[in-house]
Formats: C-alpha cells, structure tokens, sequence
C-alpha cells in the first residue's frame, strides 16, 4: 500500500492524484481536460445512485431535449461513461456490455454538446472528445496506484486496446505477455 499524501481541500487531493495518474500514464491532458477531471471526480464520486442510470436512454433523453436540459442530460452522459470506462471497467461486463460501450457512448455525448455549446463551451467538449480515451486511461492509472488488482482483466484491456488504441490497455497486455500484439485483422501493433 502507497502513503497517502492529504491536501488541503478535495479539489488539492483529486488534483495531485490526476496529475500522478498522468505522468505515470504518461499520457498529457491539457490544464482544460486535467480541471474538468478533478471537478467530474468531485461531482460524482459522492453520489452512487449513477450506477443505477441507463444511460442509453439518460442518452436519447438529451438528444431529445432543448436548451438547459439537453446540456445538463448529454454531460452527465459523457461524465458518467468516462467514470466507468476509467475508474470501474468491471461494471460493464457486469451489465453485458463492452467498455467500448462506455467509451463510445461517452464520445458521443461529448461531441453533440461540442456541436450545441457556446464557443469556449464548446471548445471544451470538443477537448473531452477528443482525449477521452487518454482520459480513461489516467483514470484507470490512478484505479491502480496502490491497488492490489489491475483496473483491466486482459480480455478488456484487448478489446480496449483493439478499438480504441488504448495506451494503458496496451500497457496491460504487455505486462501480462511477452508476446507481439497483433490486431485480429493481423496488422501488428508496437
């Protein structure tokens, strides 16, 4: 088990936890996709009733909806989705689902606000769409500091890796094997 160094504020510990998963990920966010992280993780992390959303519907609800409403219902969808895929993978085979699901749900949330939001609204969605899996994979990396078991089992990390070139699942599959990754269409992935 590693220390835990406490922060003054929550905001001043989830960030110094986000900032750990991403040099270790060694994956860079961007100061805009690093915030919305430690805030996402603040907002959500209290409320476990979002294990319960159905978030295909939560989904088309928002597609469905105008103004405050359908931004309010597309960022949960996003928010909620990137939280799965990062920080509890399991959940999605537990719901017969493929984290894939997650990943692009999620990315589909993202760009419909970036396509309805005001400039620098928008700008930030199209950001989070943009990094959402170098996102989950800092998610998962900080999953696993101190953690006993991997975020990812190899069966999702390969379906990770396979359609969304996922470092940190890569990263998994190279740890568990000496092997050369190869795609099932047999191109070969370093």
């Amino acid at each position: 088990m590693r220390d835990i160094e406490l922060q003054p504020t929550a905001a001043a510990h989830w960030h110094a936890l986000v900032c750990e998963a991403e040099q270790k990920a060694q994956r860079e966010l961007g100061e805009d996709v690093q915030s919305y992280l430690v805030f996402l993780l603040q907002r959500f992390l209290s409320k476990p009733e979002i294990a319960s959303r159905v978030l295909a519907l939560d989904y088309l609800t928002g597609l469905l909806s105008t103004g405050h409403q359908q931004h309010d219902k597309l960022r949960d969808v996003g928010d909620i989705c990137l939280l799965f895929a990062g920080l509890y993978p399991q959940r999605a085979r537990h719901r017969r689902v493929s984290v894939n699901y997650y990943v692009d749900l999620g990315i589909g949330a993202y760009q419909q606000l970036h396509s309805a939001a005001s400039h620098s609204l928008g700008r930030l969605y199209a950001q989070l769409s943009e990094h959402f899996v170098p996102a989950m994979d800092v998610l998962q990396t900080m999953r696993d500091l101190g953690a006993d078991e991997p975020a990812l089992d190899p069966l999702t990390a390969f379906e990770l890796w396979e359609n969304t070139d996922s470092q940190r699942a890569r990263d998994t599959l190279t740890e568990i094997s000496s092997g050369t990754l190869v795609r099932p269409d047999g191109r070969q992935h370093h």
